[in-house]
């Protein structure tokens, strides 16, 4: 049985949340209309996006007092801009073990400038730079994460080449499909990968273009994160995403309301901690 406590948080005490041992914490930082998560297991971290640019020295700040020195792994889910626009100064802030993308068909690679900027701070630091391969482990301290998508090599939206990670830690379990829509969500349901998750990162901030009813049947989550910024112009979340999700859960947390959000697990239960920057 699964026992979540909620507290509140202060970003001064940041760097408490980080862990040692046999448990994890999954931070789902408030960066405005955008993504960022931070994954800590012992000594090892791992960073999946980093949001827009304007938010870069935000979440820098949050990763020092963090007690953040080295990323081992950095995941750009997607080259949008509020999941990778600010990833060129994460590249050149820290140590970096491995950056992940996914491989992007030669007429979806952008010619954005701050795509361009993370292709050169990449090559300027000599980062390793792989590509996304479907069921690949990868060990964060005491739990494994595993990538389940993309599974298409030219899908002619961005969103949809989304990097996914289900990450095992004991008997809890997390999913992350960054902004990936129904078809790439349709794809992992038919590949059979792993999906039944505790803790769902809504697909897409909450649009209306992710989170579909199959989907959700196979993830049946526990709980919910939403991140997504006050009062975005894409009305993110949706009505329709809301209430599709409730019929699985009415623990749902939101970044545009509570603020970063962090799980912490031992592999049994969760400690449920919020903050207000």
């Amino acid at each position: 049985m699964i026992l979540a406590a909620v507290l509140g948080y202060s970003l001064l005490n940041s760097q408490q949340s980080a862990v040692t041992g046999d448990k994890i914490a999954v931070h789902y930082i408030d960066i405005g209309q955008g993504d960022s998560i931070l994954i800590t297991s012992g000594d090892v971290n791992m960073l999946i996006d980093c949001g827009e640019k304007s938010e870069s020295a935000k979440l820098i700040n949050y990763l020092n007092n963090c007690g953040i020195q080295r990323l081992d792994y950095v995941i750009g889910t997607h080259p949008h801009s509020d999941h990778m626009g600010g990833m060129s100064e994460i590249v050149k802030t820290f140590d970096i073990g491995e950056c992940i993308i996914p491989e992007l068909h030669s007429s979806d690679i952008p010619n954005t400038v701050y795509y361009e900027k993370f292709l050169d701070a990449i090559a300027e630091k000599n980062v390793k730079l792989s590509y996304a391969e479907l069921g690949r482990n990868i060990n964060i301290g005491s739990s494994v994460g595993t990538i389940i998508a993309p599974h298409s090599p030219d899908y002619g939206n961005l969103n949809n080449y989304s990097v996914g990670l289900f990450l095992k830690h004991g008997n809890n379990s997390f999913i992350f499909t960054g902004d990936a829509e129904k078809q790439a969500e349709k794809e992992m349901i038919d590949a059979g990968v792993m999906l039944d998750a505790d803790v769902y990162k809504v697909g897409h901030h909450g649009s209306d273009t992710s989170s579909s009813p199959e989907f959700l049947e196979a993830v049946s989550p526990e709980y919910a994160v939403i991140s997504c910024g006050t009062g975005n112009s894409y009305g993110h979340p949706k009505d329709i995403t809301m209430e599709n999700l409730s019929k699985y859960t009415d623990k749902i947390y939101r970044t545009d309301l509570q603020g970063t959000i962090i799980f912490e697990s031992d592999g049994n239960d969760y400690v449920i901690k919020t903050e207000r920057n």
